[in-house]
């Protein structure tokens, strides 16, 4: 049996709750020294082992999705290759229909990380999600991104520009574990836009970064209106579901009205019913509170009147 190695060690550590990374950490460090002889490799390694940094909670949070759904990276990486092949074959419509079926697909995978990290013990909302959408679209924009994401290994979370590859330094707790550059007919690392756009034409520097400085602003103008474009998806999917809410509420309460006010209905033709036999009842007492008054008359009339 082989000695350990640092990826094989730090994989299991990175798909643990956050709060265990830690304990497990020190205990891994332990580990590798009892697998075998105390040799230089084994002491490197074990040092190596305590040397590894804990995840930011936006990374953990990626981790897990690896670890546990490994499936739904897989698809967004599938799906950025795409993207990149449409780029590449300058198919605006293509892109436009990718670009709507990535945004369901964040939608779906940010709804998966808030349920796995919940059940790992950590809930994960505002910034840190944020920063985890920003990586999962690092993903789709950059094969070295989505090596790295699938790694399971981020210690940072990631961002992608359009111009440039994603920045992977200080990214993993193992330098150099996801393989890079596996996709066809792109060199490791090559930024998405350089490497599908055709070799232009030698231009005046001035010319070239002006160039430059254009796409740049056009890229940031995109990222900006692709973001909006998704809060006004959500600012309207919550206003729809609070509408429907509403709609079911009233159509509740209208149902309680109906009901409330057939009832209403009801009881006022008792009460008008209890009302007239109220009055028979007292007319009936007062005709009889007559006769007995005049009955008593007769009997003290009959009772003064001597016998003949």
């Amino acid at each position: 049996m082989g000695e350990p190695d640092l990826p094989a060690v730090a994989g299991p550590l990175y798909a643990l709750p956050l709060t265990e990374f830690v304990a497990a950490r020190a205990a891994a460090a332990k580990g590798v020294l009892a697998a075998g002889p105390a040799t230089d490799e084994l002491r490197s390694l074990a040092a190596a082992v305590r040397s590894l940094a804990k995840p930011s909670l936006a990374a953990w949070a990626v981790n897990m999705l690896a670890a546990h759904h490994p499936a739904i990276l897989q698809e967004l990486a599938s799906l950025g290759a795409s993207m990149r092949a449409a780029q590449s074959a300058m198919d605006a419509a293509g892109l436009r229909s990718l670009g709507q079926q990535r945004r369901r697909l964040l939608a779906s995978a940010l709804e998966t990380v808030r349920t796995v990290t919940e059940q790992q013990g950590r809930r994960i909302s505002g910034p840190a999600a944020a920063e985890v959408e920003q990586t999962l679209r690092a993903l789709t924009a950059d094969q070295g991104a989505a090596d790295a994401v699938r790694s399971g290994l981020l210690l940072r979370s990631l961002t992608a520009d359009g111009l440039d590859a994603v920045d992977l330094l200080g990214a993993l707790a193992v330098p150099g574990s996801p393989a890079a550059g596996r996709e066809s007919g792109r060199p490791a690392g090559q930024p998405l836009l350089r490497a599908v756009q055709p070799a232009p034409r030698a231009h005046a520097p001035a010319a070239r970064e002006r160039a430059a400085a254009g796409l740049k602003a056009a890229e940031q103008a995109a990222r900006a209106a692709a973001q909006t474009a998704d809060h006004r998806g959500q600012d309207h999917a919550d206003a729809a579901a609070r509408v429907t809410r509403l709609a079911d509420e009233v159509r509740t309460l209208q149902e309680a009205l109906t009901r409330t006010a057939d009832e209403l209905k009801q009881a006022r033709k008792e009460h008008a019913l209890a009302e007239a036999e109220a009055a028979r009842s007292m007319r009936a007492a007062g005709l009889a509170r007559r006769q007995e008054v005049l009955a008593t008359e007769r009997v003290l009339r009959l009772g003064n009147t001597p016998e003949q």
